[in-house]
């Protein structure tokens, strides 16, 4: 190859079933202009990567330009489409280390990390000093469409998302996510109550609420409200919560290990997610009275039913068929009858639903 059009990339050579590929590092500015992901016109069988989500993109670039000094990017997996040859700096142990050299007229195109590469080119549009910082890529040589195929399935074979509440138990930088700490840590009615961990809870758990369900149950109870600080946010949050949970008598049970956590998940809607979220839209609105008013108004939570046999309240509110419903509509059906039952008003817009559910 003529060394004057060539991609000169310092690399390390390994072995994966039988075939070399090469661990680099990528100036962030070069990205966009060498890595190309397929035409999103094409049909999915002549693709190699699933269509670019650009919705996403705007989430991803502003991550980057907010966390400069802390941000953490994934390696970028691509496939070179063209020739290659990589000189090892010597012999031994040495030869893993050497020049990948790529002739110009190649093409990259990404198995993984697409929308890390789209979200880098918006980034550097805002702030070019990105572009002298880098990223690991991991080459592989291209073996035509059915390889780089079989490579994104397998790549993605085995991905997981981490759970939404291992999620918010990590984040460090959504303060929302730290208020949810806090208030699951700190809060008479949650304590060692909450799986920390898990989304979903097994029939034989301890633990009567998780982190996420918390997590959406609280930022309901905030929503819209002027508080000053986290602190406030989290004092607030706390006495809300922990007068409900004085209110509720399988919950009191629970805390004292009087009561399984099993079976009041079994036969009470109370403390499944769609109901500690429509508590916060509920709580949303006694915020606006005062502080005795509130307490008055809770008390009222000891009348209601909360036994899933109760179908005649819970049925197509916060289930169907029997079975838990997670959807907005659900929640938003749900926080109306608590708010009926403690005599708050209905927003227009949760008066519409209502109305809808009973003429169906």
């Amino acid at each position: 190859m003529d060394t004057s059009f060539e991609y000169l990339f310092p690399a390390i050579r390994g072995i994966q079933a039988g075939r070399e590929y090469y661990t680099s590092m990528c100036p962030l500015k070069l990205i966009p202009k060498i890595f190309i992901f397929d035409d999103e016109e094409l049909k999915p069988e002549l693709r190699a990567q699933r269509i670019l989500n650009r919705s996403r993109i705007p989430d991803i670039s502003s991550y980057l330009i907010e966390n400069r000094k802390n941000y953490v990017f994934s390696a970028i997996t691509a496939s070179i489409d063209g020739k290659v040859k990589f000189e090892p700096f010597g012999g031994g142990e040495i030869s893993r280390i050497g020049t990948l050299k790529v002739d110009m007229n190649s093409q990259f195109i990404i198995n993984d990390g697409q929308h890390r590469r789209a979200a880098i080119a918006e980034a550097l549009k805002k702030d070019p000093r990105l572009g002298d910082e880098s990223i690991a890529v991991v080459f592989f040589i291209d073996k035509g469409l059915n390889r780089c195929q079989q490579m994104f399935a397998d790549l993605n074979r085995h991905a997981v998302r981490p759970s939404k509440s291992l999620g918010i138990l990590y984040d460090y930088r959504d303060d929302k996510a730290q208020i949810t700490k806090m208030v699951a840590l700190k809060s008479r009615t949650f304590g060692d109550l909450v799986e920390m961990e898990k989304s979903a809870l097994s029939s034989r758990s301890r633990k009567l609420f998780t982190l996420s369900a918390i997590h959406y149950a609280n930022n309901a109870l905030l929503n819209g409200k002027e508080i000053k600080n986290d602190h406030e946010a989290i004092e607030v949050s706390i006495r809300f919560w922990n007068d409900v949970g004085n209110q509720i008598k399988e919950w009191l049970l629970a805390r004292e290990s009087k009561i399984t956590s099993g079976d009041i998940r079994q036969d009470f809607v109370h403390c499944h997610a769609n109901i500690l979220q429509a508590m916060g839209v509920m709580g949303n609105a006694l915020l606006d009275l005062s502080t005795n008013e509130q307490k008055t108004r809770l008390k009222l939570l000891k009348k209601i039913d909360w036994k899933r046999s109760n179908s005649g309240v819970w049925e197509g509110r916060a289930m169907i068929g029997g079975r838990m419903q997670k959807s907005s509509n659900n929640v938003v059906l749900s926080a109306n009858y608590i708010k009926q039952q403690l005599h708050l008003e209905l927003t227009p817009e949760e008066q519409r639903t209502e109305d809808a559910f009973k003429k169906d």
